[in-house]
């Protein structure tokens, strides 16, 4: 059985999960920036704030971590300690995801999501090849 980490530790933990410029973002915008396709960070003035959106081509982005947005692929175990306030968390976090994508939608934007797992290298090449077709609008593969 794991030991229960103390508050500070825990607080020291949780001070170092980014919101914002994590890896598997990073990954997709240095890719994307170097096919020559712009775009903006974090709007505020679209619903959701997603990680990346192309006015020109209404498409927004989100990359989403496994656990923190519950893919479902393995890495959504709820933590032992404090379940109560993981599964709402958790549960919180699913809701205004749904939110945000059905807001974007209604305004006509197209809603793709990338998966922390599916920029793993073995799946990589084939993730950013169908990301880019559907900012571009030539295939219909939405996650």
């Amino acid at each position: 059985m794991k030991r229960a980490l103390t508050a500070e530790q825990r607080s020291v933990i949780m001070s170092s999960v980014r919101s914002k410029d994590t890896k598997p973002e990073l990954l997709v915008r240095k890719y994307l920036h170097g096919l020559g396709l712009r775009y903006r960070l974090h709007n505020a003035k679209l619903p959701g704030k997603p990680d990346l959106s192309f006015p020109k081509y209404r498409t927004a982005i989100f990359v989403h971590g496994c656990f923190w947005h519950q893919h479902g692929c393995g890495k959504n175990v709820t933590p032992m300690d404090n379940t109560d306030y993981w599964g709402a968390k958790l549960l919180r976090n699913i809701s205004r995801d749904a939110e945000a994508k059905q807001a974007l939608e209604k305004l006509g934007w197209r809603v793709l999501v990338v998966w922390e797992c599916e920029l793993k290298i073995a799946a990589r090449g084939a993730t950013l090849a169908h990301l880019t077709a559907n900012i571009l609008g030539n295939e219909c593969w939405i996650s």
